[in-house]
């Protein structure tokens, strides 16, 4: 029980002293399904240090506007270089016709940066709480990013 007590240590110092950034700057597309919030639009990805990340995304369509603010945390996979998973936390306010909503917003997925190309993906699930206006649950909300990264 020790040895698996100090190898889980072990791993998890490695993990996090690794350099997870693959990049700095990132701007593109999100595309996904609707929401009630935040529908596909653009985002932008910018980390503040070697494994934090922040990331903005303006949905259009449905008849109006969302904007999402995310704080994440990202972690390589060390058997797939340029791959890492990130998890992270946020709000969004968002505005259709004549209604609004304003909530919070976790996400959780995969990001790789090419090696040879200006250019990362990433693939996450990004589920919203909404808790004025009406409030619920909204988990159909799986996306896929694609970046320019400068």
């Amino acid at each position: 029980m020790k040895k698996g007590i100090v190898l889980v240590s072990l791993f998890t110092i490695i993990a996090l002293a690794t350099k997870a950034q693959e990049y700095t700057n990132a701007v593109g597309v999100r595309l996904g399904a609707s929401s009630p919030a935040i529908t596909s639009g653009f985002t932008i990805k910018h980390f503040l240090n070697e494994t934090s990340a922040v990331e903005g995304i303006v949905g259009v369509g449905d008849g109006g506007i969302g904007l999402c603010a995310l704080y994440e945390w990202h972690q390589p996979i060390e058997s797939v270089e340029h791959l890492q998973w990130f998890i992270g936390a946020g709000g969004y306010a968002a505005f259709r016709h004549s209604t609004s909503a304003i909530g919070a917003a976790g996400i959780i997925g995969l990001d790789y940066k090419f090696d040879q190309l200006p250019l990362n993906i990433s693939l996450d699930w990004k589920p919203e709480l909404n808790l004025i206006t009406k409030v619920g649950f909204e988990a159909n909300t799986v996306g896929i990013s694609i970046r320019f990264v400068f």
